[in-house]
């Protein structure tokens, strides 16, 4: 009778095992599944959504800098556009005749800086999608602060965008864009404070 009584026992604690060796395989799985959600929660989550909206803003953003890089490239080997390293939504600038050093954009000339915007606004309107597309693209001044050599640069670089069959307009005074701009609206200041606007489309009305 005693040893029937332990072999019941036995036979108990071998099902007993059975059942925790599955509890613990079933613990194993959810604490895999737990580590990829603690990955995901590291990398973007949060109760606002906030660190969501950057990520995915900053996939963005990294396209933005990789055209935008192309176009400036083409306009000058000294510079090169990255993410800041305080800010992951702002811009840095990689000077090259500075031994690669890393520099605020806040702390660029005039023409420096109007190169970095006419870079981003041409990666600009290179990035479209189904929902997005950009056609027209205006620039409004900037050029006055380039050399003849950059100016023809830039120029350049905003006829390979007309010739893709984007719009481009151009506000600006310096006289050496009206020899490269066949089509031109000009603003002719008048008498008593008014100015008119003459060129091609525009008529005068009473």
């Amino acid at each position: 009778r005693q040893v029937g009584s332990l072999q019941q026992k036995l036979d108990a604690d071998v099902d007993l095992q059975k059942r925790q060796d599955t509890t613990f395989q079933a613990i194993s799985a959810q604490r895999s599944r737990l580590q990829t959600w603690d990955a995901l929660y590291a990398l973007i989550g949060s109760s606002d959504g906030k660190k969501f909206r950057n990520y995915a803003q900053g996939i963005t953003f990294d396209m933005l800098l990789a055209q935008s890089n192309r176009k400036l490239v083409a306009m000058t080997d000294r510079y090169l556009l990255v993410r800041s390293q305080q800010d992951a939504l702002d811009i840095c600038v990689i000077d090259n005749y500075q031994a690669g050093e890393i520099r605020s954009t806040k702390n660029l000339s005039g023409g420096e800086s109007f190169l970095i915007s006419l870079a981003l606004a041409l990666g600009l309107s290179q990035m479209a999608s189904k929902q997005v597309r950009v056609d027209s693209l205006f620039l409004d001044e900037g050029f006055g602060t380039l050399d003849a050599e950059t100016l023809d640069t830039a120029l350049d670089a905003l006829s390979t965008l007309r010739d893709d069959g984007k719009l481009i307009g151009l506000i600006s005074h310096v006289p050496a864009l009206k020899e490269r701009i066949r089509t031109q609206v000009e603003i002719v200041k008048g008498p008593g404070g008014r100015s008119m606007i003459q060129g091609p489309g525009c008529a005068r009305t009473e």
